[in-house]
């Protein structure tokens, strides 16, 4: 039997297949971050024939000044919602489920697109990014619960399947995780992995209270910096339980200041020592990504326990018939 081609639940949510199009920036939306018709194309493009089970949404920012970049899609206040429904209805469509992924860039926002000072976990340079943040005070990470919350209501009414919290390549929750850039010593602090992961778990019951007990809540974890001095496999796998516990429905695994890359690795699903040690620990749904660029390698990974679902990006991006091609060769098979 296939895996790849088969259903699976993440909380109340059905999906017919195990293949994820996970997030992928295309600056195709406006300069206010609207959606335009060029990116309802693309996504329409890409989910053709429903044969991709889950599309996760480039990452959205929550508020102004958790802009990482010109181009990127907004969900940072309600007039959003009127162009995020023609992205999900162009996707629901052509039969794919989606989830919204929301995002604040903290301290790599750059203040020449915000307008504003960028605002970070602590005052540390960012690893590979320029310029160094001003340290959030408990009144700007009180506004960062908040925002997510209402982006998360926003998201739901726009039609979206379930939302995913964005902690994953060195932006905001990604640098309360690492220890390369929290410094804090309050109860947000890099001493404790509970106190890496508070603004997370209070995003989390926040979001849950604003989206009900129903709505999926994902998360994507960049759980390992492979960077000396950062976040390691086994921090990976003890936050996987902390979020678990918190409530969340889906993991989704990548890297964490490295980025999505692992420049060192040469086989398919590159995070996947990741999400083993994760399956280990916790019962949740895990979704895989990393440099997988064929269906008999998708399905050995899920053969092998790796994980429960596959993300393909980098493929789909390349070629809008790979979904189609690797779902039918399991139906062939």
């Amino acid at each position: 039997m296939h895996l790849l081609n088969t259903p699976i639940k993440i909380g109340n949510l059905d999906l017919k297949n195990r293949l994820v199009m996970p997030p992928m920036a295309t600056a195709k939306s406006s300069e206010n971050g609207e959606v335009t018709a060029q990116l309802c194309d693309y996504y329409g493009e890409k989910t053709a024939g429903g044969y991709i089970g889950l599309v996760i949404t480039e990452h959205s920012y929550v508020s102004i000044e958790g802009k990482a970049s010109k181009g990127q899609l907004s969900i940072a206040d309600d007039s959003t919602v009127e162009g995020l429904r023609r992205l999900t209805d162009t996707i629901h469509e052509n039969g794919s489920k989606v989830i919204a992924q929301i995002n604040h860039a903290g301290g790599v926002a750059n203040p020449e697109i915000t307008g504003r000072p960028a605002l970070g976990v602590s005052t540390v340079k960012m690893p590979k990014f320029p310029g160094t943040p001003i340290a959030m005070t408990r009144q700007d990470i009180g506004k960062v619960v908040a925002d997510f919350a209402a982006a998360a209501a926003r998201a739901k009414k726009a039609g979206f399947d379930g939302v995913e919290i964005h902690s994953a390549h060195g932006y905001l929750l990604n640098q309360f995780y690492s220890p390369l850039t929290n410094t804090r010593t309050d109860e947000y602090g890099a001493d404790i992995m509970g106190n890496r992961l508070r603004l997370h778990t209070e995003i989390i019951k926040a979001v849950r209270d604003v989206v009900g007990q129903d709505y999926p809540i994902a998360l994507r974890l960049g759980a390992c910096d492979y960077m000396e001095g950062g976040s390691t496999v086994q921090d990976g796998a003890e936050a996987a339980k902390i979020l678990e516990q918190a409530g969340i429905d889906l993991l989704d695994v990548s890297g964490g200041f490295c980025g999505y890359l692992r420049p060192d690795a040469k086989v398919q699903g590159y995070f996947q020592e990741l999400t083993e040690a994760m399956k280990k620990v916790v019962n949740l749904p895990i979704i895989l990504t990393g440099g997988i660029t064929e269906a008999a390698a998708a399905e050995t990974l899920l053969q092998e326990h790796k994980a429960d679902l596959i993300g393909v990006g980098r493929a789909i991006l390349k070629d809008s018939s790979w979904a189609r091609k690797a779902i039918l060769s399991c139906q062939e098979a």
